[in-house]
């Protein structure tokens, strides 16, 4: 069947053909079985070809509206019947046509209409034809534009002109007027009716030749007042609206016009910001999903439009301006909910909406030479614009500015908000405003005299009768809270006595009746002993007899078979060295290190992975991707083994110091007679001292010197120096000797009772956490693979080489390091370790405890109890005065502190019980390590293992997403190139309906590509 697009090619001109009086009687009738009965009789005019019938007829079709069975039904009609239905459907215009063919007779309508302010009083029927009208002025407008038409002849032979003439004549009678009267002087009922819809359908159709839409743009309010049918609830007119706001923004001259209007529908809606209705219908379900699907897409092509036209085509800054607005309104997360509908030409818009972003916060990020700016962080963009002014002449200005905004007022109330107003519309201007004066946008301000601005924004009066209002009830409102809180902190210390006491003497009932049953137990155990010893004593006597001397008491047992050496695989290049502590094989007894085998987890180990990522052998990375490639032929690799993040601050150092290795050696053995080691520079090279590990590690590959790298070179020709360490100390305590300071802090004590508590619950979590010990065996795997001579073949480590983890960077990237590296290999291959945070939750109180702080704490409160107790006992020899009542008070507490302050004893001891069995289980020195200490290992890395991992989340994410825009951006640009191409080979060049044309690209969104 024919397609319903509207033909480019109108069909006014045929009602020339019945201005004649032979008008040929013709009838037709469509039934449901898509028969027609027709009249026969022969039209009064001839046929005209069968090109210029077709378009003819498919316009007549349209008009008619009918169903697509009877449309097919009517274009398989004959050629001569085709032409006879046309005949005789316009002669039945013609002759209910009559003045209805001159503007005059529209205007005089509308006009009556709009004087009519309601239409609540009107019959359906007189609705439907005023409805009736407005469209029949839409139809004329539409039908009898100023075309081109391919068969001039035709026009001549039908002998009529004056379709040309109706737009021209209904503009130079002010038609456009009467409809924008209308639209203003409707009422609720009629602003919700089909009328509004069709007289937006009138503009709409005005606007579809040249004439018309310059007459509509260059309307002083004509887009003002089209805005304001956005306010309307009917989906149809929004809808419509949308459209031709959207499609105006395409014309030249349009883009503006559409911002001024959406900011004078601010004023006009009592938005609170612009778009903000638009937002709103966005985020709002109407109920029906065709309705719903149509207006949302309407807004989203009319934001592109917004976005992409006008100054957007070109300016970054305008469009980062403009969709920043939107941002702030919430279009975000709206977006993501629209993807539920899964609609394509809505899912379009989503597409060029997300695409457009993502490009420009690219371009946009790449002037400060970053991948991405965090618009939400202020931080970032202080820190950002920081930089970008820093050594520049407009710094001052900056520093000026920041000053100055700290002098603003803070308060919440008067009018601070409307000062940071006025300088965020200040600077908005002053960013999209062109280098010739123009403002893209609608100027936000009329002027910059700041005490006018204010005095337009805020009513001073006003404000100070609510400052007034408000300082009364926050001043009530602070003297009940103070009553509030008094009356609940007595309620809340009668209640913990209650509760102390309670407790006090469920403990004593407790432990007396425990007592009392471990004493009948012993008792029961002395006299089975006593019996047992005397039947003992009885069968020696008996057994007694001549004999040989006792047999000599066997050999003592081996204590054990020597550690073997373990197999552990060996990688084809040097690896970067993990800068752990080896556990000397004499402590590895009773330790967790005697139940790890890291043998197993070799078997399960990527190592080509794990050598490939962490290779010795850096990979010099250039910021120039061709120079890369041309000098790295000649560039020779460097070789580092000492520790990356040392590596690195040792370079930072001696960028610092400017002394060649040979010159740093002379001062040393010279004692500094030239003065070239400042004193701060000397506590420096104090930190990178060479250990016995570096120097292990440097001798190892002696014969590479030329290919080491400036830290590890520094490193081993400083070893090279007789007690390099005591001289450089020697030399600082000289130059330092009369300024050396040192002072202690107390730090502050909390409840005696919750540390010991953290301290038992932090050993019992070292204890017994399966995870730790499976993670303790996958690190020691690492480390000696990645270890060679002494470093490596370790049974155990000290757990302080936990947090040594990440100090070792990955060659292929800087980013990655070796606990990045852990954290992956564990959520694959190793699951369960994933429990670690649950299974220590209790390290990072147990990491805040310091013992001897406590133990000072506990041993003043023994102090304090004595002294009590020797006040009572005196006052208990002394004569008690009538109403004393400290002996019988005092006893009371002493019998209840007392037994409070054992169980704290207890307590303590059972914690320092618990806290040397975890540190030994650990090979650790319990004489040498503290719980804050030793714990606080264990805090400091389950924080950085929670920060690492959430650091490969992101990297995963910013992989994803990078590949998910390469993929969206590819097939966009594909789907684009081929619709292009078939717009191109389907573009006629006429001008007729091109209004039409840009709202259908614009809804269907070819526009934007």
């Amino acid at each position: 069947m024919a397609p319903r697009k509207r033909s480019s090619r109108g069909i006014s001109f045929i009602f020339c053909c019945f201005r004649s009086s032979d008008h040929p009687e013709i009838t037709y009738r469509l039934r449901n079985d898509s028969s027609f009965a027709l009249q026969t009789m022969e039209p009064a005019l001839p046929m005209p070809p069968v090109e210029e019938l077709d378009v003819m007829f498919t316009e007549l079709v349209d008009e008619l509206d009918l169903t697509d069975k009877h449309r097919e039904a009517m274009f398989a009609l004959p050629a001569e019947k085709k032409w006879q239905i046309y005949c005789s459907k316009k002669k039945d215009q013609e002759e209910n046509k009559g003045a209805t063919s001159w503007p005059e007779f529209y205007i005089d309508q509308l006009n009556s209409m709009a004087a009519r302010k309601s239409l609540i009083a009107l019959e359906k029927e007189d609705e439907d034809e005023r409805n009736k009208t407005i469209e029949s002025l839409k139809t004329a407008l539409r039908t009898k534009p100023m075309r081109q038409f391919p068969s001039v002849s035709w026009l001549y032979l039908c002998g009529h002109g004056s379709g040309f003439e109706f737009v021209t004549r209904f503009i130079d009678l002010d038609g456009l007027s009467c409809i924008l009267n209308f639209l203003k002087s409707m009422d609720y009922e009629t602003a919700e009716s089909r009328i509004h819809t069709s007289l937006i359908g009138c503009i709409k159709a005005l606007m579809n030749n040249s004439l018309g839409r310059a007459h509509v743009l260059a309307h002083s309010e004509s887009i003002n007042v089209i805005a304001q049918s956005l306010s309307t609830e009917n989906i149809k007119t929004k809808v419509a609206v949308l459209e031709i706001m959207g499609a105006v923004c395409l014309v030249p001259g349009g883009h503006k016009k559409v911002l001024e209007a959406m900011l004078h529908y601010q004023k006009y809606a009592s938005e609170r910001t612009r778009f903000q209705t638009l937002i709103n219908d966005l985020d709002k379900s109407t109920g029906r999903y065709r309705d719903e699907v149509s207006l949302k897409t309407a807004i989203m092509s009319f934001i592109n439009a917004v976005l992409s036209q006008g100054a957007g085509v070109e300016s970054l800054d305008f469009r980062l301006h403009l969709r920043y607005e939107f941002l702030m309104l919430g279009i975000q997360p709206v977006i993501d909910k629209l993807r539920e509908h899964e609609n394509s030409t809505l899912d379009r818009h989503l597409d060029f909406f997300e695409m457009l972003r993502n490009e420009d916060e690219l371009e946009f990020a790449k002037r400060f030479e970053l991948v991405h700016i965090d618009t939400k962080s202020a931080t970032q963009m202080f820190e950002l614009t920081r930089k970008r002014l820093t050594h520049t002449e407009a710094y001052p200005h900056f520093m000026s500015i920041l000053h100055h905004c700290l002098q603003m007022p803070y308060k919440r109330s008067g009018n601070t908000v409307q000062y940071w107003l006025l300088l965020d519309r200040i600077v908005q201007q002053i960013v999209i405003q062109s280098d010739k004066g123009q403002d893209p946008d609608a100027t936000p301000l009329e002027n910059f005299n700041i005490k006018n601005v204010v005095r337009m924004l805020v009513n001073e009066n006003e404000v100070k009768q609510w400052k007034e209002q408000a300082e009364k009830m926050r001043k009530e409102h602070t003297e009940l809270q103070q009553k509030l809180e008094k009356k609940e902190r007595e309620c809340d210390a009668k209640a913990q006595e209650k509760e102390e006491m309670m407790q006090t003497l469920n403990k004593m009932k407790e432990k007396l009746e425990k007592e009392s049953s471990e004493h009948k137990q012993v008792k029961q155990q002395v006299a089975d002993l006593t019996a047992q010893l005397h039947e003992m004593s009885r069968r020696a006597i008996c057994a007694a007899g001549p004999g040989g001397p006792p047999l000599p008491p066997g050999a003592p047992a081996p204590l054990g078979l020597a550690l073997k050496k373990k197999s552990i695989p060996q990688p084809t290049n040097a690896l970067k060295s993990f800068n752990w502590s080896k556990l000397p094989e004499n402590k590895l007894a009773g330790t967790v290190w005697t139940d790890i085998d890291d043998a197993k987890v070799f078997k399960i180990l990527d190592l080509e992975d794990l050598e490939r990522t962490f290779s010795a052998y850096q990979r010099q990375q250039k910021e120039d991707a061709i120079d890369d490639t041309l000098s790295s032929r000649h560039k020779v690799k460097e070789l580092s083994v000492i520790d990356g993040r040392r590596a690195q601050n040792c370079n930072i150092l001696l960028s610092r110091l400017k002394l060649s290795n040979e010159e740093i050696k002379r001062a040393i053995l010279t004692m500094d007679e030239q003065e070239d080691l400042p004193k701060d520079m000397l506590e420096q090279l104090l930190k990178f001292v060479p250990e016995k590990g570096d120097i292990d590690l440097l001798e190892e590959h002696k014969h590479e010197l030329d290919r080491m790298a400036k830290a590890d070179r520094f490193l081993f020709e400083m070893s090279r120096i007789n007690h390099y360490q005591q001289r450089l100390q020697s030399l600082y305590f000289k130059k330092k000797f009369a300024e050396r300071v040192a002072e202690v802090k107390p730090k502050g004590v909390m409840s005696h009772t919750f540390l010991l508590s953290a301290i038992r619950a932090g050993s019992k979590a070292v204890l017994q956490s399966s995870s730790l010990q499976q993670l303790l065996e996958v690190v020691l795997a690492f480390g000696n693979y990645m270890n060679k001579g002494q470093r490596g073949n370790a049974f155990g480590f000290k757990i302080s080489s936990l947090n040594k983890i990440a100090d070792t960077k990955s060659s292929i990237d800087k980013n990655i390091t070796l606990l990045h590296y852990l954290i992956t290999i564990v959520e694959k291959k190793y699951p369960k370790v994933l429990r670690l945070h649950e299974e220590l939750r209790d390290i990072p109180q147990a990491a805040k405890v310091n013992m001897t702080e406590l133990e000072k704490e506990i041993n003043t409160l023994r102090s304090g109890l004595r002294a009590v107790e020797t006040e009572l006992d005196f006052q208990k020899s002394q004569v008690q005065q009538t109403g004393d009542k400290f002996v019988s008070v005092v006893s009371q507490f002493i019998t209840l502190a007392s037994f409070s302050f054992s169980d704290v004893e207890d307590l303590l001891m059972e914690a320092k019980e618990l806290f040397s069995k975890a540190v030994k289980h650990f090979g650790e020195d319990t004489d040498k390590i503290q719980p804050d200490e030793f714990f606080g290992i264990f805090d400091q890395f389950l924080q950085a293992v929670t920060e690492a991992k959430q650091e490969n989340e992101n990297m995963r994410r910013r992989k994803e997403e990078e590949e998910r825009r390469a993929r969206m951006e590819a097939q966009l640009k594909e789907q684009r190139e081929r619709e292009r191409k078939a717009r191109k080979a389907k573009e006629s060049g006429e001008e007729g309906g091109e209004f039409d044309d840009l709202v259908s690209a614009l809804r269907s969104g070819e526009v934007f590509d």
